[in-house]
């Protein structure tokens, strides 16, 4: 079980964390987290995978293999130059007008999942993440490049701002869709 739990965590976040973090979120002991997270670095050794566990320090992530570069930068070309999604504007919609914002937040306005979505935005450069160590959260805002490509110097310059910024508004807006 911890060990399923500890690739989800890996799998979700994207990035390296480190095994005091997952204990922590696992309520389990960093000895139980660092020996799961060895035992998954063997299963994904063996045979021909897609993914596999590295590890830096005491942080782990999730990878693609080195065998598949080829095809994966093909697909994040792809991906990063591709027309943006309606759910992506949607969410790049929220970030802009609520901004900084968390992921918490910005899925309860659109009502699903957006970890993909934001990885892809922020492959795109359009967005930036900051974690707050005090809220133990990840908040996102919209980066210099987004307000570059919409040729404005600032994002209260976005139309109707100071209406769309105040909470209430983003909500009805999103529910009107």
């Amino acid at each position: 079980m911890l060990k399923s739990q500890v690739e989800s965590i890996l799998f979700i976040a994207g990035r390296p964390v480190s095994v005091k973090k997952m204990a922590e979120y696992l309520n389990s002991s960093q000895k139980k987290v660092e020996e799961a997270c060895r035992e998954l670095m063997e299963e994904y050794k063996k045979g021909e995978r897609g993914i596999q566990m590295i590890k830096n320090g005491s942080k782990y992530q999730l990878v693609s293999s080195p065998k598949n570069a080829e095809v994966i930068q093909d697909f994040i070309k792809d991906e990063t130059s591709g027309e943006l999604t309606q759910p992506s504007l949607e969410t790049l919609t929220i970030i802009a007008y609520r901004g900084p914002v968390s992921k918490i937040e910005i899925e309860r306005i659109r009502g699903v999942n957006c970890s993909l979505i934001l990885r892809n935005l922020l492959m795109r450069g359009l967005i930036e993440y900051k974690y707050d160590k005090t809220k133990k959260e990840t908040y996102y805002t919209v980066s210099f490049d987004f307000l570059r490509f919409l040729g404005v110097n600032s994002i209260e310059e976005l139309p109707d701002y100071e209406k769309l910024s105040r909470h209430e508004s983003i909500e009805e807006m999103m529910k009107g869709n």
